[in-house]
């Protein structure tokens, strides 16, 4: 199973962190998700035939339903 890690810049608290966690875990192609506050790190682990952009811009559209201003980035 692929592993990536991203960097989420101007998440501000941990509930954000959880709600765009929750988020994520709905979208196809995930198989574990993990947001981290303190580190403002999404770690992921996707099906083999994931469509990385996509899923990229899906993670991107959670995110900013919490909060508007965060931005996903490749570490």
């Amino acid at each position: 199973m692929p592993r990536k890690v991203y960097i989420i810049e101007n998440l501000d608290c941990a509930n954000c962190a959880a709600k765009v966690e929750k988020g994520i875990s709905k979208l196809e192609g995930v198989e574990s998700e993990r947001v981290v506050f303190l580190t403002q790190k999404i770690i992921l682990e996707v099906k083999e035939d994931c469509d990385w952009q996509g899923l990229i811009k899906a993670i991107e559209k959670e995110a900013k339903k919490v909060e508007p201003d965060c931005e996903i980035t490749e570490k």
